[in-house]
This record gives structure tokens, C-alpha cells and sequence, in this order.
């Protein structure tokens, strides 16, 4: 390794540790705001949501500090004629370029395992601490705002006298039937098992109600246990929050269920149309067979994008800065900001639009799932044509 290799990377390295330090340091804070006010969560519980928020803040904080670090350097480099000075002593100028771009490449590697580390192990400890933390959660909530409310279910009450609950109105979401479960009462304690996801309710004088089809009229006092299907120990499903070494497997077993439902689905198909059935294609329970086959679709256009997605959003950082270190050295101005802004600006109105617009139209289907790489090889084309001209001028 030359001297001017190691003075590069010294630069870029100095540059890029103290400016990750700081965004990642204000992301974090961000994301701890976040979930405090969306959640309500206290300090034990905030600190225990911590490293489960640091990936999330690197996988962003990541391609901009990189961005940021070539700008200010190579900025810096040509502003002072210090490139010019290298292209006088016959050395080539991709000797000062190449150990930038080498260091992007291996942060690329990283960061594309920290991105699969934050929607997978990062999110589900979040989920964790949050329902172990459940009953001080919603307790704070009630206390403050005598309401409490999230994805599952909402508590409204009259008044809260320490665990008591005065006049407590509870309502789930959804139920099997597709109706919302409301349990009103004179007085209630709430608690939550995290191992099994149960919501935990003694009642005084409870009414329980299901829509227009059911309600009664609960013993005096009476202790119900109802399943929210969110436990601690449970995976998250959703493709884009699996880890990669899990997706081909899910992969594979949501194509053999498509073929399941799409089999069974042709098959009653035929056998209705064979009876002149035709009128049970307008039915309700078609409709609900024929979203649950699109439903099983979807998802595993959405599983085949994931990896994909993952690989892009971390190559991303080895893009930006095809991009940043010439168009830098072009720039010649030793202002970094000025250099990161005229930098960055394009990156955004460029690459965001068609990352956003490649995963959207991967995941319904529309495309196939490596456009999107769309937005890095418009990237990579911009930062060759400029690095020729770097290279010739």
C-alpha cells in the first residue's frame, strides 16, 4: 500500500467515523422518540429498546456518511490542486480514486448485513420489549390520557385508582367473524401474557359484545383470558421483516400453498361450472377463496424481492460514492457541505424515486424482482461517465 493509498483512506476513515458517530448518535434519539410517544415507553424499557434500534440507525446512517466522506475529501483534494499535483508526477488518478471505492465496496458488504439484521432481529426485539413492558405501558397511557390504543385493541376508561380500571371500555379489532369484541364493565384490572400473547381481564359486572350477534351479560365478577396472537416468542412472518437465510425456505413453502390453493381452486372451479353453478362465482365465499389465493400470490412476490431489496439498499453505499468521488474532484470546492449538497441532490431526486418506484411495482408482481437495482445501475452509468471525464480531464 502506496503512501497516498494510506493518506486517502486515512482521510476518508476520519471523516466517516466521526460523521457516522454523530448520525447515527441523532437517529437513534429519533427512534427512541419515536417509540416513546408511539408507545409510551418508560426509561427502563427505552434502555432495554436500545441495541435493538442501533442497526436500524446504521442501515440509514450508512450510504450518507460515505457520501459525506468522499465529498468533503476529494473535495478537498482537487480544490487545493493536489489531484492535479498527482496527474503532474505521471501517476494515474485512479490511484487516488480506487481506495475510496474499495472501502465503499466492503461497507456495501456490511451494510447489506446490517439491513438484514434491523427489519429482522431489530424489529422483533423491539416487539419484545414492548409487550414485556405492556401492562406499565398501557397503565402510563390510561393514567395520562385515560385512553390506550394499538393495532390489536383499545382501552378507554373513566378513571384509573392504581391497577383499577373505572368503567373500562375494551375493544378488539378483529375476531374470527370479522367483528369488533367490545367488554364494557363497572371496573377491571388489565395484564398481559407475553409467552402466549393473552390479553389478561378481571371484570366487575362485565357485558361482553360481538357486533349485533352476540351479547351477555358476564357474572358479577369474572376473569376472561382473550388470545391477541402477538406473544413475545412468535416470528414475524411478514417477508420483509425475515431474516435471509429464512426467506428461501418461506419461499418455498408459500409456493407449494399457491399451488395448493390454486389447484383446489381450479379444481371447485370446474366442478361447479360441470353443475351450472354459475351463479356461486358472485358468492361471498368465492370472493373470500379467491383473496386468499391473491392474498398467497402476493406474498410471494413480496418473499422474492426481499433478498434482492436487501442486497440493493446495502450496495447502495459503493454507488453513491461512484457518484460523490467525481463528481467531487469535478466540483473543486472545498467547502465539504457545498460539495455533499450538489452531491446529494441529484442522488435524490434520482435514486430514491426509482428505488421506490422498482420495489413497489417488484412486489406487486408487475416486475421481476431484481429491477430493483434499477435505481444503483442508473447510478453506477452516471458515475462511469463521470469518472471518465475525471480520468481524460
Amino acid at each position: 500500500m502506496t503512501r497516498l493509498t494510506r493518506y486517502i483512506l486515512r482521510e476518508i476513515l476520519t471523516v466517516f467515523l466521526l460523521t457516522l458517530l454523530g448520525m447515527t448518535a441523532v437517529m437513534m434519539l429519533v427512534g427512541v422518540l419515536q417509540e416513546a410517544t408511539r408507545h409510551g415507553l418508560g426509561l427502563g424499557p427505552i434502555l432495554q429498546v436500545l441495541p435493538y434500534l442501533l442497526p436500524n440507525a446504521l442501515r440509514f446512517a450508512i450510504p450518507g456518511t460515505i457520501l459525506f466522506a468522499v465529498c468533503s475529501v476529494y473535495g478537498r483534494l482537487s480544490a487545493s490542486r493536489e489531484l492535479i499535483a498527482i496527474k503532474s508526477l505521471g501517476i494515474h488518478p485512479m490511484v487516488a480514486v480506487w481506495p475510496a471505492l474499495v472501502l465503499a465496496f466492503l461497507l456495501s458488504v456490511v451494510a447489506v448485513w446490517i439491513n438484514d439484521i434491523a427489519v429482522s432481529w431489530g424489529r422483533q426485539g423491539v416487539r419484545k420489549v414492548f409487550w414485556r413492558s405492556f401492562e406499565q405501558i398501557a397503565y402510563g397511557m390510561l393514567e395520562a390520557r385515560r385512553s390506550y390504543s394499538n393495532d390489536q385493541f383499545s382501552i378507554t376508561v373513566m378513571a384509573v385508582r392504581g391497577k383499577t380500571l373505572i368503567e373500562p371500555t375494551i375493544t378488539l379489532r378483529s375476531t374470527a367473524d370479522g367483528e369488533p369484541l367490545v367488554i364494557k364493565a363497572s371496573e377491571a384490572e388489565l395484564g398481559f401474557v407475553p409467552e402466549t400473547g393473552e390479553l389478561d381481564i378481571t371484570m366487575y359486572n362485565g357485558r361482553v359484545m360481538l357486533g349485533d350477534k352476540l351479547s351477555y351479560r358476564a357474572p358479577d365478577v369474572s376473569h376472561e383470558r382473550i388470545p391477541l396472537g402477538v406473544g413475545v416468542n412468535d416470528e414475524d412472518r411478514s417477508p420483509s421483516h425475515l431474516p435471509l437465510r429464512q426467506v428461501p425456505v418461506e419461499s418455498a413453502r408459500q409456493r407449494r400453498e399457491l399451488r395448493r390453493l390454486e389447484q383446489q381452486y381450479a379444481a371447485d372451479a370446474a366442478f361447479q361450472l360441470a353443475q351450472g353453478h354459475v351463479a356461486v362465482f358472485a358468492g361471498p365465499a368465492w370472493k373470500k377463496r379467491f383473496r386468499a389465493r391473491t392474498a398467497a400470490r402476493e406474498r410471494l412476490f413480496r418473499l422474492r424481492t426481499a433478498p434482492w431489496r436487501r442486497w440493493a439498499n446495502g450496495f447502495s453505499c459503493f454507488f453513491f460514492a461512484m457518484v460523490g468521488v467525481p463528481l467531487a474532484i469535478r466540483l473543486r470546492n472545498a467547502d465539504f457541505w457545498t460539495s455533499f449538497g450538489l452531491c446529494f441532490l441529484p442522488i435524490l431526486m434520482l435514486y430514491y424515486p426509482l428505488l421506490a418506484f422498482s420495489v413497489d411495482r417488484a412486489k406487486a408482481g408487475d416486475l421481476p424482482p431484481y429491477v430493483v437495482w434499477l435505481g444503483n445501475l442508473v447510478l453506477c452509468g452516471v458515475g462511469l461517465l463521470l469518472m471518465r471525464r475525471v480520468i481524460r480531464y
